[in-house]
């Protein structure tokens, strides 16, 4: 098969004349070698093939009768024609670049048609390179647009790279006012060439927007003529007006806009050297490629960026929260440490003798004073959940911390007159867990248990290890209770800080909606699982998994 290859510049051009007739054969090879052609030769479809197979070459001349031997998108062809021959030009078209002549036409005008398809191979071929230069200089282009979110390098980016890509003398964009963009504006200028001047078409602000909106709608660009007079000086770059750079008139430009979906965000102006040759379809089409590219980079940069101010005051809020709250708890702390220490004093007869009467109403405030101080205690562990530090871990003993839990909260079951019972797995099952906190988890859980069960009921704690296969095994603690239950609906709102189940809301069941938020970091933590399981008017099962201290 006829290779497109070409020779080096300075080597003789090759041809392969393939024509049944030996007189119009040896004049054209004669023709051809006067021409300056190394020639090679065929005279039917045999000799064709093997000439075909034995080296390419840069023009094939064909007699019209073995038109259907020669391989398509190979070398030119330049195919010789009876008179009365008709012309296919579908067979034309089919080859990569081809010409006809008649054969009663002069050697040396089949010389010379051969050295113009040559001519047109190369042209082609050269224009076929400078486009996939060009097509990967803006596929850098829009590359490096999509590797920033920073409007100022987007349009910096966008610029010089155009600039560069193109050979231009100025490259200018700007975005319009517009909510989904950021205003952003850049220019770029030749090495050694001044500011520019927009053309009098750009220079009036509403007039370039009008002109963008229209060019946008129509999906289309607007080339400006060679010899434009000078409009305005750029922004940024006063007293420009009278002058386009240092060449003394206005180069070739074309108008190209930048927008998304039906509206219009902006344009790019390039202006090329007086020498440029036209824009070309390929060109044009490349560059509203990169305004795409552009147009979404732009938008992205702003969502993002307008969504890193949200998190940014976001994070400033919870911070002014966390420095609030441990603020006031903090107040909070001082006057009731000084409440509980005088019910103490009175307690112990520092003021004298309690009257019977009074007793009761010192157990009330006693009661709430301890209340406050758990809700103040809570709060504090929320303040300080993100900014806590490590976990002091050690080996804990799950069953005797439950025992421990159990026993404390026994007076707050009997108050209610519940049923608190606890099971532990047999032998010593430990995990490795900072025990303070692990005692605030189970705590939290079993008081809530108790807090929501209506008196007479029943809670129940108990433990064991689980080993599913493809597993780590795991301690698990579940806890147990007959209570009003969560709404379906509310589940998985209840590791919210300071969320309250409608119903206990209702029930006026008293609690700050932190002793589960507070649960089930400290849980997650230590690298485990805290699970809720509710029905309404039923009760719930809390089950919390730890990893299995397996040196136990």
């Amino acid at each position: 098969m006829e290779s497109p290859v070409m020779n080096d510049a300075s080597a003789p051009n090759r041809a392969l004349v393939a024509d049944p007739d030996p007189v119009r054969l040896e004049e054209t090879v004669a023709a051809l070698i006067s021409a300056g052609f190394l020639v090679r030769t065929a005279s039917d479809a045999a000799s064709l093939a093997a000439a075909l197979e034995s080296g390419p070459s840069d023009v094939v001349i064909l007699d019209n009768e073995l038109r259907e031997l020669l391989p398509r998108n190979g070398a030119p062809v330049l195919l010789m024609l009876d008179p009365e021959d008709k012309l296919d030009v579908a067979a034309l078209e089919a080859w990569r670049i081809a010409d006809f002549v008649y054969k009663g036409q002069a050697p040396d005008f089949r010389a010379y048609r051969a050295l113009v398809l040559i001519a047109r191979s190369a042209e082609r071929m050269r224009r076929r390179s400078e486009a996939e230069s060009l097509r990967e200089s803006l596929r850098k282009v829009s590359s490096a647009i999509r590797s920033t979110i920073d409007p100022g390098r987007i349009a910096r980016h966008l610029v010089d790279g155009i600039g560069e890509a193109l050979g231009a003398e100025h490259v200018w964009f700007t975005t319009f006012p517009d909510a989904r963009v950021p205003q952003v504006s850049a220019e770029w200028n030749a090495p050694g060439r001044e500011p520019g001047v927009l053309p009098p078409e750009l220079a009036d602000e509403i007039a370039l927007f009008e002109l963008a909106e229209r060019l946008w709608a129509e999906a289309d660009v607007q080339p400006l003529p060679k010899g434009t007079p000078p409009g305005r000086a750029l922004p940024g770059h006063p007293g420009g007006a009278g002058r386009h750079g240092d060449a003394g008139s206005p180069s070739a430009s074309v108008v190209v806009p930048v927008g998304e979906g039906d509206l219009v965000l902006g344009i790019i102006w390039i202006a090329r050297p007086d020498t440029a040759h036209e824009w070309t379809r390929a060109e044009i089409g490349l560059i509203q490629h990169v305004s795409g590219n552009l147009a979404y980079g732009l938008m992205q940069s702003h969502l993002i960026g307008a969504q890193q101010q949200v998190m940014y005051k976001l994070q400033e809020l919870d911070q002014a929260k966390t420095d609030f709250l441990t603020t006031v708890n903090h107040e909070l702390r001082t006057p009731l440490t000084s409440i509980t220490a005088y019910l103490d004093m009175i307690r112990n007869g520092a003021g004298g003798p309690i009257p019977a009467g009074a007793v009761r109403m010192i157990d009330v405030i006693s009661r709430n004073a301890e209340r406050l101080r758990r809700l103040i205690e809570d709060m504090l562990t929320v303040s300080h959940q993100d900014t806590s530090g490590d976990l002091q871990l050690s080996r804990v003993n799950v069953g005797t911390l439950l025992r421990l839990v159990v026993s404390t909260l026994q007076p707050l079951a009997d108050s209610r007159s519940l049923s608190l019972t606890v099971e532990h797995a047999a032998g010593t099952v430990t995990v490795q867990a900072d025990e303070a906190k692990l005692e605030q988890v189970f705590a939290n859980i079993i008081s809530n248990a108790i807090k929501f069960t209506p008196d007479g009921g029943h809670v129940a704690v108990s433990s064991g290890i689980a080993s599913d296969p493809g597993t780590v095994p795991s301690v698990v603690v579940r806890v147990e209770d007959t209570g009003v239950g969560i709404p379906e609906t509310e589940i998985d709102q209840v590791f919210t800080r300071f969320f309250r189940a409608s119903n206990a809301s209702t029930a006026a069941i008293p609690g700050s909606g932190l002793g589960l938020a507070i649960a089930h970091d400290i849980v997650e933590r230590h690298a485990g699982k805290l699970d809720i399981e509710s029905g309404l008017g039923v009760g719930t099962t809390v089950s919390v998994r730890l990893p299995l201290d397996t040196g136990s």
